[in-house]
């Protein structure tokens, strides 16, 4: 079995999907910004609006209005949380397809809001999506890449070791 390690297949997958999702993320986020007037909605359905948002604070909007210390607070959650990403998919299995893809989704959006806080002082987001009255924070591609890989996190520690080949049992034999 491969060793783990920085150069490992599964940590490169891992961070090919951080990059696909960093270059992804800052590429909408630019047309956003470019094409969009903020807090002006787009419908594009009855349920989904394009529309720019700044989010000086952090999912829900959390400490948006702390005064702005938190834009470096939460640089330094980033930057910490982004090395953890990356020294976990240094030493990650290989048989932990899954695990390296969902590492790989949070370091690129943790990336892509990282970048966003340094260079401007919040967020850009530009997903709406709603029911009636009721609307959902606005998000972006980084969001999205993150929410996704901590489900897949979750879904991999309650399912990953549980498989069995045909004939096998949990059971040891004393």
């Amino acid at each position: 079995m491969p060793k783990p390690g920085f150069s490992s297949q599964r940590a490169l997958l891992g961070y090919a999907i951080a990059l696909v999702v960093l270059g992804l993320d800052q590429y909408t986020k630019a047309l956003a910004t470019a094409h969009l007037q903020y807090r002006v909605p787009i419908e594009v359905t009855s349920w989904f609006d394009l529309m720019l948002a700044h989010n000086t604070g952090a999912a829900f909007s959390f400490l948006a209005d702390a005064g702005g210390w938190q834009r470096w607070f939460f640089v330094a959650i980033a930057l910490t949380v982004s090395g953890v990403m990356v020294v976990w998919l240094s030493r990650l299995q290989p048989e932990r397809r899954w695990l390296g893809l969902a590492l790989g989704g949070i370091l690129g959006g943790g990336l892509g809001n990282l970048l966003d806080r340094i260079s401007h002082g919040y967020v850009v987001d530009f997903i709406s999506l709603h029911y009636a009255d009721w609307y959902w924070p606005a998000f972006n591609i980084a969001d999205s890449a993150i929410s996704v890989g901590a489900v897949i996190i979750v879904l991999d520690s309650l399912f990953n070791g549980q498989s069995h080949q045909p004939g096998e049992t949990s059971e040891t034999s004393p």
